[in-house]
This record gives structure tokens, C-alpha cells and sequence, in this order.
């Protein structure tokens, strides 16, 4: 109705506003269909391949960069085709021509600027009123989901090599029913699985995981569940080969909304090659020090001698003194006072040989070494006194030079005697062909860096220039009896302790032994 007149418009408006509404709903359609291709980089298409007619939409004239008043065709298609890929496309569009089947591929195109565009092309076959085969299709530039596919396996690549390089695999359990969602390559290594067994190598792997070392890694994973935290375990893993590896693993837990331990993501490092480097050098120190020991025990058959003098003194004082005990009390009346006397000195003469019987026990005794604060001065003191049998047998005058308030140093004080004691031999038996006076003197004093330097001076042979460092080799000895073990022992035993030991001879003549050792300051 007119609101001016009241009477209906006439028809024939009714109807020209009908088209006119109709047209602008199906030119919004179109646009909105335009733009939904160019959002999503799809173009579509028609093809007849009888007649070699194409239609192209606008978002097709742009993915293969022709102007929108070029007439499309298939010649013209295939020129932006990547010449590698162009013979595969023809040859397949020959195929789907003849065979009116469904088709999709994907190909490169090669823009006129160098730049590569993936595509993929899906199409459907259809049968026009004259019965004619029209494919109806779409083409999808997927460039950016082939690049960002590229990138995520390159980053595979370079994540799978550098797992490779530092001998550790990754993976991903589930907490409910302890089966693998992820495993690496480098964890089938590891474990020596073929990848191909898939994620059921994951329960296989207990199998292979050394006896005694289940249930502490079983542990391990439970506490980590029930507390929600991580978890770290070494153990080892038995190859069918009976190849032995050492492991150690890490898992991180990953919770979901309620805060529950859904999954773990872990990882797990081969650690066979520091864990044989570490036994190595824990069978080299064992090796070491019994060696040291029997180097003692050869030095010590040097001094059986001495020993025997040293420990027959106190011994024969001790049997005097108790003979002198007995005859006091045999007297009438007995001297008590005598006999009291006879037996103190008898008490006196048995601790002496008892401490260095002592001694001579615990410089024999094979036990870890146990680092104690050690007074230098009074160490060389005690090898002085220790070794007076030997010193006086030769008729050697000893001197020291110790300084006062001198720190203390931190280390296994037996170790130390021993590298002391086989410096103060080797001065007595270079002086021993020597007519001229026989001395050897003992020196300490502090030095830089919080350090002790002892130094053990004789008036012997000295050293021949050339072998003042090869002195310290092992199985090198100028000695006709010598081991050639008591120099390499000796520097092994200072090195150890953070030191350094050298020689140089002396004017003008004799030779000069020097250790130095890190104060507890």
C-alpha cells in the first residue's frame, strides 16, 4: 500500500524490486565468496577437458600471478608449473581427462620472480546436460603450511642429531596406564630397539633394565607421581649382546586442570663412557695406591736393619730394667723403691717399641684415604726420628731449617710420610760412595699462593743435567737395587695433593728434592 495514496504499488515494481534484491544478495554472495578464497588462498576452477575450456575465480588468477582478463588454459597453467614437477602434472591431467575420475595432487609453481608456491588441486568429475565430463575443483596455496612443515622437520633433523651427538633420547609416558605417547630415535638407541617396534618397545624396555636396578627406578618414578614433582635415576641397561650401559634419567610431570599427574615428559642420557672413565679412574687410584704400598714395603725391606736396631734398644732396655725389677724385690728386705723405679723405666722402654712398632704398622696399612690436618714440622720431625738408625749407620749429620708458625696443610698424612721419607733415602744413599762430609738437610717455609715448600738437600753425586726430569719416570732408577716406582709414586702422591715436586742440583755438589703442598689457611 502507498502511504500516500493507500492503493498497491503495481506489479510489475514488485517484481523489479524482487530482481533488484536478488541481484545484490547474489553479488554479496559472490563477494563473500571472493574473499573467503582470498582469506584462505583458494581458488576455484571448471574444466572441460574436451573442449580445453577453463575458468578460473579471482583468487586463481592470483595464486598463479596472470591478470584477471588473461583467458586461462591449460598451457597456460602448466608454464607456471615448476619445470621439475611439469611432465608428473601433464602426464597425471592426461590421465584424469581420460579416466573422468576424481582427482587431487600437489605440485610447485615457479613465479616469474624465482619465488616456489605449493598448491594442492582437488577436483571432482561431473557430467554437464550434454553429457559432457566438467571437472569442478579447487586449487589451495599451501605454501606457508610446506614451509612451516619444512621448518618443523628441519627442526626434527637438527633436534634427532643433536641427540645423536650428546647420546640422549626423549619421550613422553602416561601416568594411567604407563604406556609411551612419544619416543625418540635416539631413546631406541639407546635401549637398542629397532625404531620400527613402535611405542610397544616402551613395556619391552623392563625387560632389558639390569635386575638390580628395577625396583630402585620403579621407586623412583612412583614417589615422583605421588608427589607431583621430578625424578632423576641412574641404572643400567643389559643389551641382548650382554653390553652393558649406564643411563641416567629425568622425567618432568605435566598436569591437567584439576591438578593431576597426567603424563611425564622425559629424557634419558647415555652415560656409559663417564661412568667407565669414572671406574677407570677409581681402578687407577686403587692401582695406585697399591702400589705406593709396595713401595713402602720395598723401602721398608731396605731398612729391616735399622728397624731391628731401632726396635732392639727399647726391647733390650726393657728386659734390663725388668732383670734390675726382680732383683730389687729379691732383696731382703726388697727396695721397693728401686723395683718401682726399675718398672717405670720397663713401662717407658715398652710404649717406645710399641709406638713405632705402631708406626711401621700404619705405614703397611691399606685403607682409604682419609684427609687430615697435617703439621709439616712435626712430620719431619717424625721421619727424622724414624729413620735414625739409618742416618747414624751412615754417618750422616742432619740439619733442619723449619720455620715458625708454619701453616698446616690438608691431605693423608701417610701418603705424605711416604713421599718424605723416599726423598730423605734417596739423599742417604747418594751419599753413601761419598768421601767427602755426608749431610742432609730439611728446609720448610711458607710460599705464595697459600702454599708449604719442604725441601730435602744432600751432599751426594748429584743429578746428570740431562736426566733431572726423567728421574721421575717410571721404572727409572740410577739405583743397581732401585725399583725406578719411588720418584713417579712420590710426584703422583704431591701432584694428588694439589702440589708439584722437582729436582736441582746443588753447589757444588749433592742434589736438592723439592715438594710444595696447599696450606688448610
Amino acid at each position: 500500500m502507498s502511504a500516500k495514496t493507500g492503493k498497491a504499488p503495481p506489479l510489475t515494481q514488485k517484481k523489479s524490486n524482487g530482481s533488484l534484491a536478488r541481484r545484490r544478495s547474489e553479488q554479496r554472495e559472490a563477494m563473500y565468496w571472493a574473499e573467503a578464497q582470498r582469506l584462505s588462498h583458494t581458488g576455484s576452477f571448471g574444466w572441460k577437458p574436451a573442449s580445453g575450456q577453463l575458468i578460473w575465480s579471482e583468487e586463481s588468477f592470483r595464486i598463479f600471478q596472470y591478470p584477471p582478463t588473461t583467458t586461462p588454459t591449460v598451457e597456460l597453467a602448466l608454464r607456471r608449473v615448476h619445470p621439475e614437477d611439469r611432465s608428473a602434472v601433464r602426464q597425471r591431467l592426461d590421465r584424469f581427462s581420460r579416466d573422468h575420475k576424481d582427482y587431487q595432487h600437489e605440485y610447485r609453481l615457479l613465479m616469474p620472480d624465482g619465488s616456489i608456491k605449493y598448491v594442492r588441486v582437488v577436483a571432482r568429475a561431473l557430467n554437464d546436460q550434454s553429457g559432457e565430463v566438467e571437472f569442478v575443483g579447487a586449487i589451495m596455496d599451501i605454501t606457508a603450511a610446506k614451509q612451516t612443515e619444512q621448518m618443523l622437520r628441519e627442526r626434527e633433523a637438527f633436534l634427532a642429531e643433536a641427540q645423536r651427538l650428546t647420546h640422549t633420547g626423549s619421550g613422553v609416558w602416561r601416568v594411567d596406564t604407563d604406556e609411551a605417547v612419544y619416543l625418540s630415535e635416539e631413546w631406541y638407541r639407546i635401549y637398542g630397539f629397532d625404531p620400527s617396534h613402535g611405542l610397544s618397545a616402551w613395556k619391552s624396555r623392563v625387560l632389558r633394565m639390569h635386575p638390580e636396578d628395577q625396583a630402585r627406578v620403579k621407586a623412583a618414578k612412583e614417589r615422583a607421581v605421588r608427589e607431583k614433582t621430578d625424578y632423576q635415576v641412574e641404572h643400567r641397561i643389559v643389551l641382548p649382546d650382554g653390553t652393558v650401559r649406564y643411563t641416567d634419567t629425568v622425567g618432568h610431570p605435566v598436569l591437567d586442570a584439576s591438578g593431576e599427574v597426567v603424563r611425564f615428559v622425559c629424557t634419558m642420557m647415555d652415560i656409559t663412557e663417564r661412568k667407565q672413565a669414572e671406574l677407570g679412574r677409581e681402578a687407577l687410584r686403587e692401582a695406585q695406591a697399591n702400589l705406593a704400598r709396595i713401595s713402602r714395603v720395598v723401602t721398608m725391606g731396605e731398612l729391616t736393619a735399622s728397624l731391628a736396631h731401632e726396635l732392639n734398644q727399647p726391647i733390650a732396655a726393657a728386659s734390663i730394667d725388668a732383670s734390675t725389677c726382680m732383683q730389687w724385690l729379691a732383696g731382703q728386705p726388697p727396695d721397693l723403691e728401686e723395683a718401682r723405679a726399675a718398672a717405670a723405666r720397663t713401662v717407658i722402654d715398652v710404649t717406645r717399641a710399641g709406638e713405632l712398632i705402631r708406626r711401621v704398622r700404619q705405614y703397611f696399612k691399606k685403607e682409604i684415604s682419609q684427609p687430615e690436618t697435617v703439621d709439616v714440622n712435626e712430620m719431619i720431625r717424625e721421619m727424622i726420628a724414624f729413620l735414625r738408625g739409618e742416618i747414624v749407620r751412615n754417618k750422616i749429620a742432619i740439619t733442619t731449617d723449619l720455620a715458625k708458625e708454619l701453616p698446616c696443610v690438608v691431605g693423608d698424612r701417610v701418603q705424605l710420610q711416604q713421599v718424605l721419607m723416599n726423598l730423605m733415602i734417596n739423599g742417604i744413599e747418594a751419599m753413601k760412595e761419598t768421601d767427602s762430609t755426608r749431610k742432609l738437610e730439611i728446609t720448610s717455609r711458607p710460599a705464595e699462593h697459600n702454599e708449604v715448600v719442604v725441601s730435602v738437600n744432600d751432599t751426594g753425586t748429584g743429578l746428570p743435567q740431562e736426566r733431572q726430569e726423567k728421574i721421575f719416570d717410571a721404572f727409572f732408577t740410577t739405583k743397581p737395587q732401585g725399583t725406578g716406582m719411588g720418584l713417579r709414586i712420590s710426584r703422583s702422591i704431591v701432584e694428588a695433593h694439589g702440589g708439584r715436586l722437582w729436582a736441582s742440583n746443588n753447589l757444588p755438589h749433592g742434589a736438592s728434592f723439592h715438594f710444595t703442598l696447599r696450606s688448610g689457611a
